[in-house]
């Protein structure tokens, strides 16, 4: 495994390999926990068998890791404390990945044991907020500044929203095909020795495929993001930097370096601080996003010097010694995010906004990279998972949400619009959860249809999903300061 993660201690190479190893658990899991998303409704139709709805469904999940652009994988590493993301091999470094990974899992676990279906996205980001509650908590004494709390916010104000969306949307798509569809056996249960209507039939496979497709493409970025976090603290020889990147791009960044540089000395008054002093500026700016400065760019400046040194004596990132990769690593990031805040501020032009924000860009090539090796690794987790553990949260979404049996008209509807939801959140970034649009899509459906809702199950449903943030903080913080402890005496990592 050396041309893998390089040469690495029994310890380091036995952490990498637990971290690696829950990273996978995480997608495995998530992967027959979400499962319902695509394939409750085209099972409970009678469109697809069971065996093949799902080996289809996580054959396009699979596709949409492989085919994903990776945007949204390091979307996850931007929630997280700086200090942890930049301090990975430390012992708090390992206790946030194990933490995190462990607490997601756990309720992702129990949730699917109970046949209720909750967003795995919560579920994370939910053990994300406690893992930054504890650490702030423990090394400032407060707790304000360990949670994005306009994430927080975000996260809230989808578990309001999502069911509705579902509910409501649903309901009136239904109602909508009933109106302009006069065809009675669309809106009776169907006969299990009959195939449905060949468009109706094509119609929910293409609906399945889609969201099997956009959720292994979305969620399975979040795997990936945490794959690429481990490896790059723990090995940051090999995946720290991209080293395949061209020679041509190196000059290009190089020239890109020298402009920002002109840009930063219109606005700096001072010498750039040394490295020491200005990431930790930056560091404490990006933490907590505090106002635009000069002395903000003053630190700015000199990562952006450290940057071009670097840059002028290597022809490629492959050139850099192994030793000093991790930290130009973090200069990089330092500089990109701080530039991205910076972007948001009315403080300069809008050509020197577009240019910085160009210079961001590139920068951003240099470190968020999927390597191929880990679109594979997560893709077979997900696919597998997918297969493999579905029935328990799919019997739920279609037996127990209403009181009769699914029609395909109800099915297309509550697909359909999970399908819609998924896509328009990739694309504008809205703060929905496809598992609560598709879990209150089917009781929506139900509720128009005056088939009847089992209250109980809705009820169920309802805690689960409002339990989901609050469960998994707990679980990161009590895991985060759990595993410090262990980590730290068992390994010897500081």
């Amino acid at each position: 495994m050396e041309h893998l993660f390089g040469s690495l201690s029994t310890a380091q190479l036995f952490c990498l390999l637990l971290a690696l190893s829950l990273a996978l658990g995480f997608e495995f899991v998530n992967g027959f926990h979400d499962t319902a998303n695509a394939v409750a409704t085209v099972i409970y139709t009678h469109s697809l068998r069971p065996w093949i709805a799902v080996v289809w469904s996580g054959m396009w999940n699979l596709i949409g890791v492989l085919t994903s652009a990776g945007a949204v994988a390091f979307g996850i590493i931007s929630l997280l404390p700086v200090e942890l993301v930049m301090n990975v091999g430390s012992a708090a470094g390992f206790a946030m990945v194990f933490s995190l990974l462990i607490s997601a899992i756990v309720w992702n676990l129990g949730t699917w044991y109970l046949g209720l279906p909750a967003s795995s996205s919560h579920t994370l980001i939910g053990s994300i907020m406690g893992v930054g509650l504890m650490n702030s908590l423990m090394n400032s004494g407060s707790l304000l500044g360990g949670i994005n709390w306009g994430k927080a916010k975000e996260v809230g104000l989808s578990l309001l929203i999502s069911p509705v969306v579902g509910f409501a949307c649903t309901a009136i798509l239904f109602l909508l095909i009933k109106a302009l569809v006069h065809k009675p056996e669309l809106y009776c249960e169907p006969d299990p020795k009959k195939a449905p209507p060949l468009w109706i039939r094509g119609i929910l496979c293409i609906t399945c495929t889609g969201v099997s497709y956009a959720h292994g493409s979305n969620d399975g970025q979040k795997g990936m993001g945490l794959l690429m976090l481990i490896l790059v603290g723990i090995v940051p020889g090999m995946y720290a930097l991209d080293l395949s990147i061209q020679a041509d791009s190196i000059g290009q960044l190089t020239e890109m370096s020298q402009s920002a540089a002109v840009i930063l000395e219109k606005h700096v008054s001072g010498l750039p601080l040394q490295k020491e002093l200005a990431d930790k500026t930056l560091g404490a700016y990006l933490k907590a996003g505090g106002a635009f400065s000069e002395n903000v760019l003053t630190a700015l400046a000199g990562e952006n010097a450290q940057i071009a040194t670097a840059l002028a004596h290597h022809k490629s990132l492959a050139e850099v010694p192994e030793n000093q990769r991790s930290q130009l690593r973090t200069t990089i990031y330092f500089t990109a995010e701080t530039i991205g805040k910076l972007s948001k501020s009315h403080q300069l032009s809008d050509t020197e906004t577009g240019a910085l924000t160009n210079y961001k860009t590139a920068l951003d090539k240099t470190t968020k990279f999927i390597p191929v090796w880990v679109k594979f690794a997560v893709a077979i987790a997900l696919g597998l998972g997918t297969m493999i553990g579905w029935k328990r949260i799919v019997v739920t979404v279609g037996e127990k949400i209403g009181k009769s049996h699914l029609t395909y008209a109800q099915g297309a509807s509550a697909e359909m619009v999970a399908m819609i939801t998924i896509g328009l959140a990739d694309r504008y970034g809205l703060p929905v959860s496809t598992t609560h649009v598709l879990s209150s899509g089917v009781a929506g459906a139900m509720a128009a249809n005056k088939s009847g809702l089992q209250m109980a199950t809705l009820r169920n449903l309802l805690l689960a999903w409002v339990l989901t943030l609050p469960v998994c903080i707990f679980l990161g913080a009590t895991f985060f300061a759990g595993g410090l402890l262990l980590i730290s005496r068992a390994f010897g990592v500081r």
